[in-house]
């Protein structure tokens, strides 16, 4: 394990073209009694049944806590914790009483998308290290914020693109980097989907179980319809971000890991909402960016969330080079000549360690391996392999997609920065309004 680890650990980072944030390695030997971390899972839906199993198999991480607004969602997520790792964390509503616990070291944050930078910078306000779900923020705004946050506090802060811990993602940039495709210069993201209409919500009470108010918390107050909660809300945008960031940000990610790039000078997108017209769906469930680089090179995301039309598969990217491509998924890595006949395969089951086979080749073993590394990070100070600073900005080039998207405009972007040149209607979308007293301060 330790040798595989260290491999990852020093392909990812280089791959980052950073440095981790430093003052990382402060951290060691500073948490709990017998270096356990302490943790929290805050948001009990889809994702944090893989995240409550990946930090009980990252010893020493323990479950302390486990948090949802929606308390019918609390208790079904106590059962299915003591079924899955043996034992019941303590169960709370208020995410807050949470983070007012010294003992708590990390929080895990698998909230809705306006929750995960005001929660993460909360928590590190509070001491505590964090683990935040993609998209890291709900706006480009958010995202410059979080950074500066991590900065000032000294926390370590993964994001969750956990195929930044994919071996066979990493075997294939390795080979990228050994020349194997020639010169690297576009990369090709894609996700298919065939979700179906959200319909239009009928005002009404929020149910019982549901703390509505925390559940929207900085964002502006609306009244509850039937159509938003536990999944919809990824659609509206008070709370979501559209496809682009709710799958995208992982394949867009991949793309510009491989591609050695981080802020792009061009952006352009195309697409609109072209099915189920006229129900409450906020975003584009068609959409195709194009991010230009410095030198060539573009990474270009196609995103249909109604069309399941696999081609390549439902989700994955392609990066092309002058001797040839690569296709990757979470699942495997084809290398192609130039023709696109496949000259080898890489597959990620089966790639681990004899000893790792019971929990990495399991239920998830690219978050377990991610969340290894977070909390190798904490206690020796290893180098993270998604620190947040250079996560955050695959993040800012989804915003930038959306951004583009809504005004129809083709966008200058400053590529030191990320920020939008020229263009004061692109300002105006930068940020979002809070609800009064909800305001982020760093």
């Amino acid at each position: 394990m330790s040798s595989r680890r260290n491999f990852l650990k020093k392909s990812a980072v280089s791959a980052a073209g950073i440095s981790v944030l430093s003052g990382v390695n402060t951290f060691a030997n500073i948490v709990g009694a017998n270096d356990r971390i302490n943790t929290a899972i805050i948001g009990c839906g889809g994702r944090a049944h893989g995240l409550v199993q990946a930090v009980h198999l990252s010893k020493p991480m323990v479950v302390s806590y486990i948090s949802d607004v929606d308390s019918n969602r609390l208790e079904k997520f106590k059962t299915f914790s003591k079924e899955k790792i043996g034992y019941t964390p303590k169960a709370e509503k208020d995410f807050r009483k949470i983070l007012e616990d010294k003992e708590v070291d990390a929080v895990v944050i698998s909230t809705p998308e306006h929750w995960h930078a005001p929660m993460s910078i909360m928590a590190m306000q509070a001491g505590k290290h964090v683990y935040v779900e993609k998209p890291c923020s709900h706006n480009a705004r958010e995202t410059e914020l979080l950074i500066e946050a991590q900065q000032k506090y000294n926390k370590v802060c993964q994001m969750g693109n956990q195929q930044r811990s994919a071996l066979s993602s990493t075997l294939a940039y390795r080979d990228i980097q050994e020349g194997v495709i020639g010169e690297v210069y576009a990369g090709r993201a894609f996700y298919a989907n065939t979700r179906k209409s959200i319909g239009n919500g009928k005002k009404m009470a929020p149910p019982a179980t549901l703390d509505w108010d925390l559940w929207q918390g900085p964002a502006p107050r609306e009244d509850y319809r039937d159509n938003i909660h536990p999944y919809n809300w990824h659609w509206f945008r008070s709370w979501g971000t559209g496809e682009i960031h709710n799958n995208g940000t992982h394949e867009i990610d991949v793309c510009r890991w491989m591609l050695g790039v981080n802020y792009p000078n061009r952006v352009v997108s195309t697409g609109g909402r072209n099915h189920f017209k006229g129900d409450d769906w906020e975003f584009f469930d068609t959409q195709t960016t194009s991010f230009e680089y410095e030198g060539g090179k573009t990474i270009s995301w196609e995103g249909r969330s109604c069309n399941g039309y696999k081609g390549l598969g439902g989700r994955g990217v392609v990066i092309h080079g002058t001797e040839g491509s690569i296709y990757l998924n979470r699942a495997k890595y084809d290398l192609l000549d130039l023709k696109g006949n496949v000259i080898k395969t890489e597959w990620e089951k089966g790639q681990y360690s004899a000893n790792d086979t019971a929990d990495l080749q399991g239920f998830d073993g690219l978050t377990t391996a991610h969340m290894r590394n977070f909390a190798d990070a904490i206690l020796k100070g290893d180098e993270l392999t998604a620190p947040i600073a250079d996560a955050a900005i695959s993040t800012q080039l989804c915003h930038l997609g959306n951004i583009a998207q809504d005004l129809q405009e083709n966008l200058k972007i400053e590529p030191q920065s990320g920020r939008v040149v020229g263009c004061k209607r692109a300002k105006k979308l930068w940020k979002r309004k809070y609800e009064k007293g909800w305001e982020i301060k760093v």
